[in-house]
């Protein structure tokens, strides 16, 4: 269960805390710093002070929800695959394969093939002219490729197949090709289009200079479920998801889709908390680092999906945010790949668990404003920078291994944020975040009535909130570039021992720890 130490809670998170099946809150009396919400940065507008303090306590009689098994796995764009992958596939590119595999240990990883890209793509169809809103023909090196990738990984894939073409004999081909080509062993699901919401205002081509829309202005929820269910009854025999969308109004109808639609296997929906599209810098959407560390961007945007829940889980079906990132459209100076993103990561999927989520797919492609790394390639060889939003990937994945549920955590106000696990062998970890840009914090941390022998504390850290370099995991990192990657260094874990039943821990401004017992 999540504690949030800092700012004003919600009333749906404050419901939706009091009856989860981890347990109630307390919250008590505390000086934080918090992270503000201002476009200017903190550090320049208020005076550092002493360390605040707060005390937290966590219930390790109180299990609440199961992380998933494959809750964590990424999103990439159709042309995004080959990208990071490479064009060979007897010659994938190790280094992705190393990162991708650091997220699943031992598992097997989820990753979803479509974005915008979706209903950009198409097979080529004898006899048919390509629509004129698809720039990018699916292949047979494409689907080697792919195929080869997840073989490597023994991953499972969401593929995206074009709606927007509103065309049966067009889906239904790409399907066939999909499933032939990546072998439907592989295949979790087709995911039919992305996000439709969009399809009446959003230019999918253009004509002698004028905007074509996908679909007629009234477009809404239930044309878009017809739609979907004539396609999807064309699709050769495996899954179908959607709706795809990222519109929180949508998320509430989703029983009319299952309804309609019997092969939906899944329910997939997008959550991006900040836009910079169309937005000035003081609409509440607008990026700034003090937006995304606030609540609403990790705790809200959980609790947004609930309504889709469950009605997903009544009948049975997962429910996976298959696309989930910082920043949906558009630069951001001062907040693009910076260690801020890590944070917002690491409490997000906590939330998301929370929330009773199957699962997040972080989205990534070349040069996007929140991409996970960047790759080079000369001859045989590959090097890849990781960027700081990835080591919170890490750290959540180190602190939620498969089979851990989490514990009822109680706490302070402050600027800590805190959550817990119990893993199947027993192991306690005990996150602690805090997402203020100015002060320390100490915080003592109480597990159980009577903790007792050394836990050991990891940190997750860098030179500042900005930064874009410099981000270290348990003292380890990726480098400048890496050529295996993996974390290389000497691990720094240091024992802490209890007081009186209370463990220590001062947590550097804009920094996150985990203690394991």
């Amino acid at each position: 269960m999540r504690v949030a130490i800092g700012g004003r809670r919600l009333a749906l998170v404050t419901a939706v805390a009091a009856v989860g099946a981890a347990g109630l809150l307390w919250l008590g009396v505390g000086v934080g710093a918090g992270a503000g919400v201002g476009v200017g940065r903190p550090e320049a507008k208020a005076p550092r002070g002493a360390a605040a303090r707060a005390t937290i306590a966590v219930d390790p009689a109180a299990p609440g929800r199961l992380v998933p098994a494959g809750f964590l796995g990424l999103s990439l764009e159709y042309w995004a695959s080959e990208a990071y992958a490479g064009t060979d596939p007897q010659a994938i590119n190790p280094v992705l394969v190393a990162l991708v595999r650091n997220l699943v240990p031992g598992g097997s990883p989820v990753l979803r093939i479509g974005g915008v890209t979706t209903d950009k793509a198409w097979w080529p169809v004898a006899g048919m002219t390509r629509p004129p809103g698809v720039s990018i023909s699916i292949d047979r090196r494409w689907l080697a490729v792919t195929r080869a990738l997840a073989q490597l990984l023994g991953a499972r894939l969401i593929l995206g197949v074009n709606l927007e073409a509103d065309s049966t004999k067009l889906a239904a081909a790409e399907a066939r090709a999909l499933l032939a080509g990546v072998g439907r062993a592989r295949v979790e699901a087709l995911e039919l289009g992305n996000e439709p919401e969009l399809y009446s205002t959003f230019t999918w081509y253009t004509s002698g200079g004028r905007r074509v829309t996908g679909r007629p202005r009234d477009y809404g929820f239930d044309a878009f479920t017809r739609d979907f269910a004539q396609i999807a009854g064309a699709l050769p025999p495996a899954p179908v998801a959607g709706p795809a969308s990222g519109a929180w109004t949508w998320f509430s109808r989703v029983g009319g889709m299952i309804a309609a639609v019997p092969r939906l296997g899944m329910v997939t929906v997008h959550r991006y908390p900040l836009q910079a599209c169309y937005l000035t810098p003081q609409a509440p959407m607008y990026p700034t680092v003090g937006r995304l560390l606030s609540l609403t961007a990790s705790r809200t945007e959980a609790d947004s999906v609930i309504p889709a829940l469950r009605v997903a889980h009544a009948d049975h079906i997962p429910l996976r945010i298959d696309e989930m990132n910082t920043i949906s459209c558009g630069s951001a100076p001062g907040i693009s790949d910076t260690f801020a993103m890590a944070l917002w990561a690491l409490d997000a999927l906590f939330a998301d668990v929370e929330a009773g989520v199957d699962g997040v797919n972080i989205h990534t492609y070349p040069g996007a404003t929140y991409q996970l790394f960047t790759f080079t390639h000369e001859r045989s060889s590959w090097q890849a920078f990781v960027e700081p939003e990835y080591y919170g990937l890490l750290m959540f994945v180190q602190a939620a291994p498969r089979g851990s549920r989490l514990l009822e955590v109680t706490g302070a106000n402050g600027a800590i944020r805190a959550w817990a696990t119990r893993a199947p062998d027993g192991r306690i970890r005990v996150v602690l975040i805090n997402d203020g840009t100015v002060r320390p914090q100490v915080v003592a941390v109480r597990v159980g009535r009577n903790a007792h022998g050394a836990a050991t504390l990891e940190r997750l850290e860098a030179p500042g909130v900005w930064a874009t370099r410099g981000v270290t995991l348990a003292g380890q990192s990726f480098g400048p570039q890496t050529r295996t990657g993996l974390l290389a260094g000497a691990s720094r874990e240091p024992a802490v021992s209890p007081v009186a039943g209370t463990y220590l821990v001062r947590l550097p401004a804009a920094s996150a720890a985990m203690l394991t017992l």
